[in-house]
């Protein structure tokens, strides 16, 4: 497993933990991740905390996107892990311009493959391939 694959899984692991701790993302890495991963990696622990702190500041913005494309979804109903697999492969495809956007969905699907059900990657690929070809309009390449 690569470093930034590596570094997506443990943000959606902290992810899905302040949710469940109803506390920021950033916070919680913060206080109980980031010196522990600085410790192993400081690599990882520079790209966790730079997709924590940038889903943290686009919050309300990547929401707004997954709901507008979860077609009869809402998003406190979504599985928790859904929800925060598009956080980050949202984040990375509308703000994170060196990552290529294709390898953001492609990543997603494998943390969805990975740790949601069945149904998981086909519903995170449909939305993230209409959040990229609709929001994004190709400018980004692929």
């Amino acid at each position: 497993m690569g470093l930034r694959s590596e570094g997506r899984e443990l943000t959606l692991k902290v992810l899905y933990e302040a949710e469940a701790k109803k506390t920021l993302p950033y916070n919680l890495w913060q206080f109980n991740y980031s010196q522990n991963q600085r410790d192993k990696s400081q690599e990882l622990s520079e790209f966790c905390a730079f997709l924590l702190k940038g889903i943290s500041s686009h919050w309300e913005e990547i929401n707004s996107l997954i709901k507008k494309y979860a077609k009869n979804w809402v998003l406190e109903r979504m599985a928790t892990i859904d929800r925060n697999i598009l956080r980050i492969a949202i984040f990375e495809l509308m703000y994170a311009e060196d990552i290529p956007p294709k390898v953001s969905i492609n990543e997603a699907i494998e943390l969805a493959k990975k740790y949601g059900d069945l149904e998981s990657p086909r519903f995170v690929n449909g939305i993230l391939d209409s959040v990229f070809k609709k929001e994004l309009n190709n400018d980004k390449g692929s």
